[in-house]
């Protein structure tokens, strides 16, 4: 259950930093309202998976996921560029996340 309770605030670690994006700095009403509640209910997944999970692979593993989340995101709705460095450096941090996962014990 840790693990999706991670996953999930994950996700809406992604939605807060679209939010922020589009909140242009804090300017736009809706937009600042989304970012706050999304960042809230981040933060308490975040916690409540890290009742079981180890500090260090429960942190790492919401920021990965919402980097790469965000990079998969600027990409595809945003049309930011893609290039093979870019490409490669997200693959990595994946590839981080999941010997975190394995290497965890949970």
């Amino acid at each position: 259950m840790s693990w999706i309770l991670l996953f999930i605030a994950g996700l809406l670690e992604v939605a807060w930093a679209v939010g922020l994006k589009t909140s242009e700095g804090f300017t736009r009403f809706w937009p600042s309202v989304f970012t706050v509640l999304t960042a809230l209910g981040s933060f308490a997944l975040l916690a409540m998976a890290m009742r079981q999970l180890p500090l260090g692979t429960a942190y790492a593993v919401w920021t990965g996921i919402g980097a790469v989340g965000a990079f998969v995101f600027g990409i595809v709705a945003m049309g930011e560029v893609v290039s093979v460095a870019r490409v490669g450096s997200a693959v990595l941090i994946v590839v981080g996340l999941v010997g975190l996962k394995l290497s965890s014990g949970h």
